[in-house]
């Protein structure tokens, strides 16, 4: 059934005259390269605005993916550098109502929840301040916990140079991080 096509069945379905089975792809990738986009941009509707974009350049290049059984790592790395433009566009000192930390929580302990909410924000500027290469494959790495072969599939990097990326990430989270407790 169409549901049990392999990517690289729908990709010359497309190809092949018949572009409503682009949707199956959209269906399954959709999420994955959405969380990569939020966790990338911070913000949803631009992240939504970035998968869509992706999804469209997807297909109107359809024909460039060289290896269509490998298309959800190609859609992948569509996003990911839609993010990269988007962040490179972005001014670095805009403010938005995600950055403010909410004040007061319905339930617990007020003062926890703001310890926990600031950290966010601490925590969250960190990453922020990281290159784009490296805050993308620590984000892969442990919040999305893939690993490093699964990584360099989906950026289309060596295994060795992503590992360099998130062990300078982490170094420089460690540096970033001591700057906020001293």
């Amino acid at each position: 059934m169409a549901e049990e096509l392999t990517d690289g069945q729908v990709v010359r379905a497309v190809l092949d005259g018949r572009p409503d089975s682009y949707r199956l792809l959209v269906e399954r990738y959709q999420d994955v390269l959405y969380r990569h986009a939020l966790r990338m941009t911070r913000r949803p509707d631009d992240a939504s605005d970035i998968v869509q974009r992706a999804l469209v350049k997807g297909f109107r290049r359809l024909d460039d993916c060289r290896q269509p059984d490998r298309v959800g790592g190609w859609l992948f790395r569509i996003t990911s550098n839609l993010c990269k433009d988007f962040l490179k566009d972005r001014r670095r000192d805009e403010v938005t109502l995600d950055d403010v930390p909410t004040l007061v929580s319905s339930r617990g302990d007020p003062e926890r929840e703001l310890d926990r909410s600031e950290l966010g924000l601490v925590l969250e500027r960190a990453l922020s301040r990281l290159s784009e290469d490296q805050r993308e494959a620590f984000l892969l790495k442990h919040l999305e916990d893939r690993s490093y072969d699964e990584m360099s599939e989906m950026l289309d990097v060596s295994v060795s140079a992503l590992k360099m990326r998130v062990h300078r990430a982490r170094e420089e989270l460690r540096d970033l991080l001591s700057e906020y407790s001293s």
